[in-house]
């Protein structure tokens, strides 16, 4: 009597959490460019917030009718990105303890929290004084 193995596919728990680790295992690779699938809007906010603040170069979407794919320019800035899970409440008071216990110091890093008025750092969001949900961090 053999035992029956099923061989399918693994279940996708989070698509961003999959684009941060193919971005920072590329990264860590020492490679120049890196393709990201599948692609969505959350994702894109995100590297649009890494862009903004020069952690990545550009990058390109590439639409196959599917769920697309994006192709990223690397700069080898990126020490370490990635995802909390679950994406817990903040306050527009509480960044400062987030900030601590996240980043490495108080210099550089951003945390990327969703709020009402969008996808943005942490930065923006005090500015605004808009509190949200953490997406993730970046350094």
């Amino acid at each position: 009597n053999r035992g029956f193995f099923l061989i399918g596919n693994m279940v996708r728990a989070s698509v961003l959490n999959d684009a941060l680790k193919c971005l920072h295992n590329a990264e860590k690779r020492g490679k120049r460019q890196v393709m990201i699938r599948p692609s969505s809007k959350v994702v894109v906010k995100f590297l649009q917030v890494m862009m903004n603040h020069g952690y990545i170069g550009e990058f390109e979407i590439v639409d196959d009718h599917r769920s697309g794919k994006i192709v990223v320019e690397l700069n080898g800035r990126l020490n370490k990105c990635g995802v909390i899970s679950p994406r817990f409440d903040i306050a527009h008071n509480e960044y400062e303890q987030w900030v601590a216990d996240l980043l490495p110091s108080r210099q550089f890093g951003h945390i990327v929290v969703t709020t009402s008025q969008g996808i943005m750092d942490h930065e923006e969001a005090r500015k605004r004084h808009a509190g949200g949900k953490v997406l993730g961090f970046f350094y």
